[in-house]
């Protein structure tokens, strides 16, 4: 590896942790490009304009999982491999803990890791025929209400086939990666990152037979408004959102660049969940 990229939260430990760690790779005559991490523009019609070069060897991300997603949004279509430390709250993106960081950097040095393929999800919105936003998200786009709005009443077709209109505060569309976020507090079910799917997860449903339904990721989803709504949102991984009127079409698909996130030896899966989430006494 000749070029690193580094993305560092705004938090004083992390800083601290990336000055050594620029420090160390640079005694290994490795180029460092440091990006600090800037929320992304919460105005949709807003993109990352300066995208990460494309000769960097990977790109390692110090902080929570809004740090990991302003990466993957900095990288854009690029296959360059992404790896995240953990200095943030609970999440699911970051591989490694703070404590594990030079060994695992070790690691990647030598070669000695694999690359997952994270699928993401290409949605977009139009207005009288015309796409008026789109982006490409890595956990969920979401439809949902204001706190103090009625319910949504939102008309959902699959591959141009009417499925159910859902009255309901919302309705999440995650991938496995998002299957572990805001799909998950929704009472969605948790995709292992390798399965082929897309999972669709009502918010607060009035029929509660509306449960969650996994789809294959071949399928193209369509949405719409069934009645006039006011302040309702449709939001792209929770970092950027554009209000949605009674006429929209939200259009949601696999896209076509997935993300290259570095797999490390020794970590499974299936870790993570149990520890992430507690399971037999597990610690976050």
């Amino acid at each position: 590896m000749k070029k690193i990229g580094l993305v560092v939260k705004n938090d004083v430990k992390a800083l601290e942790t990336a000055d050594t760690l620029e420090a160390w790779l640079t005694h290994r005559g490795i180029s460092v490009i440091r990006k600090p991490s800037v929320p992304l523009p919460r105005d949709v019609f807003l993109e990352e304009k300066a995208h990460a070069p494309s000769d960097l060897s990977c790109v390692l991300v110090l902080g929570g999982d809004g740090t990991f997603l302003s990466a993957v949004a900095w990288i854009g279509n690029q296959g360059i491999p992404v790896l995240g430390i953990k200095f943030g709250e609970v999440g699911f993106l970051a591989e490694i803990t703070e404590e594990d960081l030079f060994p695992a950097m070790e690691a990647v040095l030598k070669g000695n890791f694999s690359i997952e393929r994270r699928m993401r999800l290409w949605v977009q919105l139009f207005r009288g025929g015309e796409c008026i936003a789109e982006r490409v998200v890595l956990n969920d786009a979401v439809v949902n209400k204001g706190a103090l709005a009625r319910l949504a009443h939102i008309k959902t077709s699959i591959n141009g086939r009417y499925l159910t209109t859902y009255s309901a505060d919302g309705l999440i569309v995650a991938t496995p990666t998002g299957s572990t976020a805001y799909s998950l507090a929704a009472g969605g079910p948790i995709l292992h990152p390798a399965v082929p799917a897309v999972v669709m997860t009502p918010i607060c449903p009035f029929t509660l037979t509306n449960r969650p339904l996994i789809l294959p990721d071949t399928a193209v989803i369509t949405i719409q408004l069934a009645k006039e709504a006011a302040h309702v949102m449709l939001t792209f991984d929770g970092q950027a959102g554009i209000e949605v009127h009674e006429n929209d079409v939200i259009t949601i698909q696999k896209a076509l660049y997935p993300v290259a996130m570095i797999a490390l030896p020794g970590r499974y899966y299936y870790d993570l969940l149990k520890n992430k989430l507690r399971w037999s006494g597990g610690r976050v």
